[in-house]
């Protein structure tokens, strides 16, 4: 009787740690911990929010011409890799939590693309570069536009994988792809600042073209995509400091560029919403910007960010730490020496530490609709 006891009992803790570790498989909150990455590729658009070296000094958006140069990276990579920040960007963040090697930028020929490309460009605009030269809007001097970013995946398919036209081959699905969008259009509406060009103008234009953009990717088969909306604009340092002071919401950022922005992402999800019922073999996630940056200043302490609009690298001292014509890099500015507790890198750009609460948010905070790890799960249930 004694040793029947025992034997039940056993079976019995047996069973329990067996049912308590299958809880904890089925209810762990991101799959993205598993030994075999859930995609073998990434490849990314955007703008200087998620462009790894398509451009450099040089080539540069304007008033941010020395990205080749100390102290640009020098929080991660300990050099500068034309990322407009003192490390990672939130496409870092997000290629390091799939298991994945950080994307090349499209423009390095010699770069091993067998994990995905990048093709963001800093400064580029969701509107074609064309209509900015035609109303004489020179703050636009990067000629690339989203349009360009998808010529050039047309272009990588066709030499790389003998792509062209519908993905019909087997190489040209995607079925192990994330599709991955940066925040694209911010540009738009700051490359117009002081024209006579309404915004209203920008906003319809800017979110034809970036569905355009989507369509097109669609139609080609994607099946995950993700879609960063823009972040709330007006709590960058350079709006602050071009703003008038009235000019403010009630956490301190500039009331109507927030709104602007807050209106375009409005638009984009109604558009998001569309092409879900348009392409319902894939899963398209809208990656709300705004509301996981604003819901970061609220609460900076939480993530250890103490400094929320002044810029760690830059000049002209306080309140923000920025001068338009003497930019981080140049021989007049220096950097803080605690990046780490700044939002703001150089007056437009985020650091290394906001990019990395940003991508966590994303992934696993719940700033994503739907979230993040339904569409891991989708992709885990692919037939």
């Amino acid at each position: 009787m004694a040793s029947s006891f025992k034997l039940l009992s056993s079976l019995t803790t047996i069973l329990l740690i067996l049912f308590a570790s299958l809880c904890l498989v089925s209810t762990a909150p991101s799959r993205m911990g598993t030994n075999s990455p859930p995609f073998k590729k990434i490849y990314a658009f955007g703008d200087s929010y998620t462009d790894t070296g398509n451009t450099e000094s040089s080539t540069g958006p304007n008033g941010f011409t020395y990205v080749s140069n100390l102290p640009y990276g020098s929080t991660f990579f300990h050099h500068p890799t034309n990322r407009y920040s003192d490390g990672r960007l939130v496409i870092d963040f997000v290629a390091q939590a799939l298991s994945l090697p950080f994307l090349p930028p499209y423009r390095d020929k010699k770069a091993n693309k067998s994990s995905g490309v990048n093709f963001a460009v800093a400064g580029s605009t969701a509107i074609p570069h064309e209509f900015f030269v035609r109303n004489n809007l020179a703050l636009d001097i990067t000629p690339q536009s989203i349009q360009t970013q998808l010529d050039w995946f047309e272009k990588f398919l066709e030499e790389k994988h003998g792509c062209r036209g519908a993905a019909v081959k087997p190489r040209c699905t995607f079925d192990d792809a994330l599709f991955w969008v940066g925040e694209i259009g911010a540009n738009d509406y700051a490359y117009t600042i002081g024209s006579s060009v309404p915004g209203s103008t920008i906003q319809e234009l800017g979110i034809k073209s970036i569905t355009s953009f989507l369509q097109a990717l669609l139609r080609k088969g994607v099946k995950y995509l993700v879609v960063q909306g823009l972040p709330p604009t007006g709590c960058l340092t350079l709006a602050l400091a071009l703003a008038a002071d009235d000019d403010r919401d009630a956490i301190g950022c500039v009331r109507s560029v927030n709104n602007q922005s807050y209106s375009h992402n409005t638009i984009l999800q109604a558009k998001l919403h569309d092409l879900r019922v348009q392409f319902p073999h894939a899963v398209i996630v809208y990656a709300d910007y705004w509301n996981a940056y604003h819901t970061i200043l609220k609460n900076r302490d939480r993530y250890g960010l103490k400094e929320p609009f002044k810029a760690c690298c830059g000049s002209g001292g306080y309140p923000y730490n920025f001068d338009v014509l003497a930019t981080c890099g140049s021989s007049s500015a220096s950097a803080c020496p605690n990046p780490s507790q700044y939002i703001n890198w150089d007056g437009v750009h985020l650091t290394d530490a906001m990019d990395k609460v940003l991508s966590s948010l994303f992934l696993q905070g719940g700033f994503c609709h739907p979230s993040f790890d339904y569409l891991l799960s989708r992709k885990h249930h692919q037939v």
